[in-house]
């Protein structure tokens, strides 16, 4: 198993480095889901991105064995964490879960403390940034409307072919992106104060 997982990181970081060679020059704030590899891969690539772990994945990845009973009171324990207006009062509301639910789930504030480095980062952001970067589900959903074309079509005559038929899915489904966030002059403002040196000159 430690050659297979092995493949990851330089996987990721073989999709980083097209990324940079292609122009990209920094990355601000990325939104990672667990996948194996894929933070150190950011972090040997642009090593000033500030790494923020999917909320709403950690949410699903712990909480999955809960009995259906015990979910609704349970979450709403964890809100409290997650939903916390700083890291010093979510810290100690983490504190609470672990003393009221280890008996029972000791596993899911272990994992959160474990985690807390990566999941912690959107606490120093007001909440119009914290809203944009707390989870990955727009990827998701895109990832999701590919996986509808492909899935009646198991079998493609060569890599082109599928290649192309996911091309023209993006590109009906990016003909969609008319929209654009109401509170983007306010997040674009916050981030040029918080990230000043690096968005100096853009």
């Amino acid at each position: 198993m430690r050659t297979f997982f092995g493949i990851f990181p330089k996987f990721w970081l073989s999709i980083l480095n097209g990324l940079k060679n292609r122009g990209v020059e920094d990355i601000l704030i990325a939104c990672v889901d667990g996948l194996t590899g894929f933070p150190q891969a950011i972090e040997a690539v642009f090593p000033d991105t500030e790494i923020q772990q999917c909320i709403i994945h950690q949410i699903r990845n712990t909480t999955k064995f809960v009995s259906y009973k015990e979910l609704k009171p349970l979450m709403a324990d964890l809100k409290r964490v997650y939903a916390a207006p700083t890291e010093e009062i979510a810290l100690a509301e983490l504190d609470g879960f672990d003393e009221k639910w280890s008996g029972k789930y000791p596993k899911i504030a272990k994992s959160w403390k474990d985690n807390w480095a990566k999941l912690s980062t959107y606490f120093k952001y007001p909440e119009a940034v914290r809203r944009l970067i707390y989870t990955t589900n727009a990827i998701e959903g895109f990832n999701r409307q590919l996986r509808k074309v492909t899935k009646s079509k198991t079998v493609f005559p060569s890599d082109d072919s599928l290649l192309k038929m996911l091309y023209l899915a993006m590109m009906d489904i990016t003909k969609k992106w008319t929209g654009h966030r109401q509170d983007w002059g306010q997040i674009h403002s916050q981030l040029e104060i918080f990230f000043e040196e690096r968005l100096s000159g853009l």
